[in-house]
């Protein structure tokens, strides 16, 4: 599993990712923000606040809704 360092929010529901071997990607999550845990993220106040989990390395949020890569 490619380990995540760091991520942006682009326009939209992009994101643009970082990862621990040197590349970055690009990537429109709205397609996966289905499911009592995702639908929020829909809020793009919610969306805003993704970030980094230093220890798995996967994105996630803070109402516990989480992607790895």
């Amino acid at each position: 599993m490619r380990e995540v360092v760091s991520c942006r929010v682009l326009a939209g529901f992009w994101l643009e990712l970082a990862f621990a071997d040197g590349a970055v990607g690009r990537v429109d999550v709205e397609p996966l923000l289905w499911g009592s845990g995702f639908e929020p993220l829909r809020d793009p106040a919610l969306f805003a606040q993704v970030g980094v989990d230093p220890l798995f390395g996967t994105i996630g949020w803070p109402n516990g809704a989480d992607l790895s890569p």
